[in-house]
């Protein structure tokens, strides 16, 4: 079957990646408020770490533009782009990234530890964490004969941990409908993905567990669409689960801070001209999905969207000290 997007569908993914954008190159300079002229990770309107996602918007549009209400996200550690896309709360996820009582969390998560039961998206600051919750989600929809798949993102990093393999086996067994999507982009922190990974493309890894291992080349959002597409319906059709590897690419550093000296020279050179934002636009103006009002139009929808998230962000209250010790189990 062929999945391609209609013309709505591509400006929604195009939309998207901009406010994607949009947010994080905002919040990289409120990341630094108070964190200067030295740098203090524990300092500032947003204490702890960052990770940002730029040049990763291709993976989160080009699945999310098939998901809907009914099906579930588990999410990683570099979280903004999938959140967006899957439909998270912008105004409630900022004010939890500032800690704020009127975050997803009271601001007891951070931007590691988003939760939005209303759009059914998690994400964890643990490696892998989110592979075993996506398969009990999957089962908990098979067992009750409701609708719905779950999609587990990780990062290529974490195709070598244990809870990887299992999750897959597990899944496998019981035909369960859920995608499991890596995002390559070739770093696990600081460290090689071939200095680290014993095969050159984790899909092929899929066919020990005996199901499809796709591997979507060059960040291209129209065709991690085509092959996202075909996987959920094979997955909502009850024919079991999909591994994907997307190539892309981190065009910031693992996290905020991070000197990023281990980058080969002329690499963040080379990928920046292969940003995918400006090439999605170009495809589109091409293919007069798009002229150039429109494109601005986008881009201005866009900063407003994330100006008014940062505005509520700000006016929201911290929470009391002894609102720590609310909402725990016994």
């Amino acid at each position: 079957m062929s999945h391609q997007p209609t013309a709505e569908q591509k400006i929604w993914m195009y939309r998207h990646m901009l406010l994607s954008r949009a947010y994080e190159n905002t919040l990289q300079t409120i990341y630094m408020e108070g964190k200067t002229p030295v740098f203090n990770m524990a300092h500032g309107t947003i204490p702890g770490e960052m990770h940002l996602s730029q040049g990763q918007e291709p993976c989160a549009v080009g699945v999310c533009a098939h998901l809907t209400a009914a099906d579930s996200i588990t999410a990683t550690h570099r979280p903004h782009h999938i959140a967006i896309a899957k439909g998270v709360d912008l105004k409630r996820m900022t004010a939890e990234i500032f800690g704020k009582r009127d975050g997803l969390s009271g601001g007891r998560g951070g931007h590691m530890h988003l939760f939005d039961s209303k759009v059914r998206f998690c994400c964890s600051g643990i490696i892998a964490q989110g592979m075993g919750p996506a398969v009990g989600m999957a089962l908990a929809r098979k067992l009750s004969g409701k609708p719905g798949v779950a999609v587990s993102f990780i990062g290529e990093g974490a195709a070598n941990q244990g809870a990887f393999h299992e999750a897959l086996n597990l899944a496998s067994l019981w035909k369960l409908p859920v995608v499991f999507v890596i995002e390559d982009n070739a770093w696990g922190i600081s460290v090689a993905k071939h200095a680290s990974t014993s095969v050159s493309v984790n899909s092929m890894r899929a066919g020990a567990y005996s199901m499809p291992g796709i591997e979507v080349l060059d960040n291209d959002p129209i065709a991690i669409f085509q092959e996202a597409g075909e996987a959920i319906a094979r997955a909502r059709r009850g024919e079991g689960p999909t591994l994907i590897e997307i190539e892309t690419d981190r065009l910031a550093g693992h996290f905020m801070g991070d000197a990023e000296g281990y980058r080969p020279v002329g690499e963040l050179d080379r990928l920046k001209a292969r940003d995918p934002i400006p090439r999605m636009k170009a495809l589109l103006l091409a293919e007069r999905v798009l002229d150039e009002s429109a494109a601005s139009k986008i881009e201005r929808e866009a900063q407003k969207v994330v100006d008014d998230a940062v505005t509520f962000a700000r006016q929201s209250p911290y929470p009391q000290p002894l609102e720590a010790l609310e909402k725990l189990y016994a």
